[in-house]
């Protein structure tokens, strides 16, 4: 499928639609081909983290583990 400027910028919607349907459309201004919109599969798109800034690798500084009842009372008092 081709689509010049114009229609992309006007029918965008239906030129993605088509491309998730599977076609590629080239883009053309001008007469000359100045874009490609193609389909993706699920091999295209990166695995997300799972948690905003990926994996962290954190140095061991020897210090104890801490439930959380032992944190409260470790910060109790403090600041205001």
């Amino acid at each position: 499928m081709e689509a010049t400027a114009r229609e992309f910028n006007q029918k965008s919607s239906q030129i993605l639609a088509a491309a998730a349907r599977g076609e590629t459309v080239t883009v053309t201004k001008n007469g000359v081909a100045v874009a490609r919109v193609v389909p993706i599969t699920a091999d295209d798109i990166p695995a997300y983290p799972t948690d905003p800034m990926g994996e962290l690798d954190l140095p061991d500084l020897g210090l104890p583990d801490l439930d959380n009842d032992e944190i409260e009372d470790a910060l109790r008092g403090m600041g205001s």
